[in-house]
């Protein structure tokens, strides 16, 4: 059995206090009683109460949830949709042009592509808003969603879903009811993966967004420009505890799906 060198344990250590220090810091001071982030004035909860009446921040906060919600639904069905063509169709016209068009944004930087949005936009006389910032998010986040299924559909059995042709099952019946359930675990992770993209997105949101349609990392880029309030951090606390009972939570529901995975198999072994 390997054992951890001393190296290796003063290595990690300082990786994950870089990484999560700074966390631990700013969980503290969120509980800071003084108006100052950088002096400790004593234990107290009133930065939350603030936070909830700050009209401002929830605005921003209900604008990004929908944005998030709305992106990444449509971006799950255009890149799920996306990803059977590349794999499925592999010769149809412009196939090659269709792929680059799919992978572009991933390797585009989000200035670059939020300045073009904004110059379309603009071109088309559209009023910039929750639908801009949508349709922005939505170009990015398929390529996201697009990848996560096409790593999928490329393991994919395709005898599976010929058994049911053979059977009588039309391909939309194929499809729904024996592909889609196969591939799900990939598609709910990239609608995850492109929820999380856009709820963090800063840089296209503020090329595409209007004056009424103020993100929450919008609202927290500007408020830090002008000074970190503890009300910044009680929010950046409020965002690190529902990201670490996400985390917690799939964790657990994937460990309990691999040990009733196993148990089957071990019962199918057994019969």
């Amino acid at each position: 059995m390997n054992r951890l060198s001393p190296f290796n344990v003063v290595s990690l250590t300082l990786g994950f206090a870089f990484l999560y220090l700074p966390m631990v810091i700013l969980v503290i001071y969120s509980f800071n009683e003084s108006k100052l982030v950088t002096v400790w004035a004593g234990f107290s909860t009133k930065w939350y109460g603030e936070l909830v009446r700050n009209e401002a921040f929830l605005d921003a906060a209900l604008v990004t949830l929908q944005v998030a919600l709305l992106t990444s639904t449509l971006a799950t069905i255009l890149g799920t949709c996306a990803a059977y063509v590349l794999i499925r169709m592999h010769r149809f016209p412009g196939r090659t042009l269709f792929s680059g068009m799919i992978y572009a944004p991933l390797v585009m930087p989000d200035v670059i592509l939020g300045l073009s949005l904004l110059l379309l936009f603009i071109g088309l006389n559209v009023d910039r808003g929750v639908l801009t910032i949508v349709l922005a998010h939505t170009t990015f986040a398929m390529c996201y969603v697009s990848v996560v299924v096409s790593s999928r559909l490329v393991a994919f059995d395709r005898s599976l879903e010929e058994a049911a042709l053979d059977l009588g099952a039309t391909p939309f019946q194929t499809f729904r009811l024996v592909t889609l359930p196969i591939i799900a675990p990939a598609v709910i992770s990239g609608w995850l993966l492109a929820f999380t993209l856009s709820l963090d997105d800063l840089v296209i949101a503020s090329f595409t967004a209007g004056p009424s349609s103020t993100t929450l990392p919008m609202k927290i880029f500007s408020a830090v420009r002008l000074g970190v309030s503890p009300e910044i951090n009680a929010l950046s606390t409020i965002m690190i505890a529902i990201v670490t009972v996400g985390v917690i939570t799939a964790s657990l529901v994937s460990k309990r799906a691999a040990v009733r995975r196993l148990r089957e198999e071990k019962a199918a072994e057994r019969a």
